[in-house]
């Protein structure tokens, strides 16, 4: 009879690993997935630079220098792509932007690269956003689906955030990929209209110390539909 009961104990501990996992609450994982990324704190406060260099078929290598400020609300994106470079620097609510180092630029080249402030302010918004998770998920107009999901995506089982918006804030569905050991973020994936299976999905692959912040080394896109391949980020320290 102790024999039976020892076994029955035993496969009961076997369970309690995954039983805890399931039972967690949105909000601790989180936790958790910012104490790995970002131990210190360092995310409301930073001030640095770093490189990121995107690569996408049939078009040239596109190379960013992004520099931050936060506590001073400054934000400077250079682009060097092709045969010009330029660049958006926002402080607070002044924009400046320059071409090729010149300030003088036609309407023509501003509609083709795209050389206004409200693509610059994209830009900010997109490169603080991406770089900024999982601390981004903090955000206000941020909402967590109060139960983490357990789901398995390319053969491996994670531990997931679904996360949506208020309609300022966007309008897309989010999920978020965690290692269920510990807690580094290896996929995300949004839908716009997640019954067609639409959006993408990335692959996150390695860490860069980026003022004490565990960044993702390498972004690799793809299509959620059909598995197309669309390009990779490769972040560098500035």
């Amino acid at each position: 009879m102790k024999r039976y009961c020892s076994i029955i104990l035993l496969v009961g501990f076997l369970f309690i690993p995954s039983l805890q996992t399931q039972a967690q609450s949105a909000e601790e994982v989180l936790k958790n997935a910012i104490a790995f990324h970002d131990p210190n704190g360092n995310w409301e406060h930073l001030n640095t630079s770093f490189k990121v260099v995107m690569e996408t078929p049939s078009r040239p290598k596109r190379t960013s220098i992004i520099d931050v400020d936060f506590p001073q609300q400054k934000f400077v994106l250079t682009v060097d792509q092709g045969e010009n470079s330029y660049t958006y620097q926002l402080h607070g609510t002044s924009c400046e932007i320059t071409l090729n180092g010149s300030e003088d630029f036609s309407e023509e080249e501003a509609e083709q690269l795209s050389l206004n402030c409200e693509r610059g302010n994209f830009m900010k918004n997109y490169y603080t956003y991406l770089y900024g998770l999982p601390m981004k998920l903090n955000d206000p107009g941020t909402h967590l689906d109060p139960k983490a999901l357990q789901k398995t995506f390319k053969g491996k089982e994670y531990v997931v955030l679904k996360v949506t918006y208020d309609a300022e804030v966007g309008e897309d569905t989010w999920y978020f990929y965690f290692d269920p050991t510990t807690y580094a973020m290896e996929v995300y994936q949004f839908y716009h209209d997640e019954s067609t299976n639409d959006g993408e999905y990335i692959l996150l692959e390695g860490l860069e110390d980026i003022n004490g912040i565990k960044m993702p080394k390498t972004r690799a896109w793809y299509m959620n539909k059909d598995d197309k391949y669309l390009g990779t980020d490769t972040l560098e320290k500035g």
